[in-house]
């Protein structure tokens, strides 16, 4: 059966989107680029509506997955959760994904080395704490450890802690080492890894001052 097209109107509330009008009633709605090639007094059959409707689904999930990459990086697993909660059938989260693999818009290696990067610039942090985030976020175990493979727990545990003794300088050695090493605790790294960074750090950040007297304790 054919129906003739009577209006197109842009949705008020959602100017990607085009209401479609069959036979003087409202139908059905496309988004614009679906509905690009429509015009008025154009007669489609049942068949090309249906054909319009599964290409308005699958635009609409791939932008709905354009939007939601918009803010920042994501990875493949965080864009299947996000189509999932939008009502996204399993067949056309795969086919929107595969469109952003083949648009270079999603990779998982490349989301894994930038994250490390960024954490190691920005908040340094242990390789276990970074290996947890990473899977978190649904990171390949594979992809994970080849991201970590030239991290240096110690160095990090050092830069971490440099950057944090100014708030503490002006603390005695005891109240400075327990507030570093719950610091450093937080941010993933053990007690061995700690031990030694803290006493360096303090050294450092007392080198100048004539009370650094550094005697068997701080090492302990």
């Amino acid at each position: 059966m054919n129906h003739k097209i009577t209006a197109l109107s842009v949705q008020k509330r959602n100017h990607q989107r085009v209401n479609v009008f069959l036979d003087d009633e409202f139908a059905f709605g496309l988004t614009r680029f679906v509905a690009a090639w429509l015009e008025v007094g154009q007669e489609i059959s049942d068949e090309k509506i249906t054909q319009l409707r599964d290409e308005d689904a699958r635009e609409s999930a791939y932008q709905q997955a354009i939007k939601f990459i918009s803010y920042r990086p994501r990875t493949e697993t965080e864009i299947r959760r996000n189509l999932e909660q939008h009502q996204v059938s399993e067949e056309l989260v795969n086919d929107t994904l595969e469109r952003l693999r083949q648009a270079g818009l999603v990779n998982d290696e490349v989301f894994a080395q930038e994250w490390v990067e960024n954490r190691n610039d920005l908040r340094p942090r242990s390789r276990r704490a970074l290996a947890y985030e990473l899977r978190q976020k649904g990171i390949d175990s594979q992809i994970v450890e080849h991201s970590l493979e030239e991290i240096d727990d110690e160095q990090l545990a050092y830069q971490a802690a440099f950057r944090h003794a100014n708030k503490l300088k002006n603390l005695e050695w005891q109240d400075f080492r327990q507030k570093m090493y719950a610091f450093l605790a937080r941010r993933g790294f053990n007690y061995e890894v700690s031990q030694p960074v803290v006493a360096r750090v303090w050294g450092e950040i007392h080198a100048n001052s004539k009370d650094n007297l550094m005697n068997e304790e701080v090492y302990t």
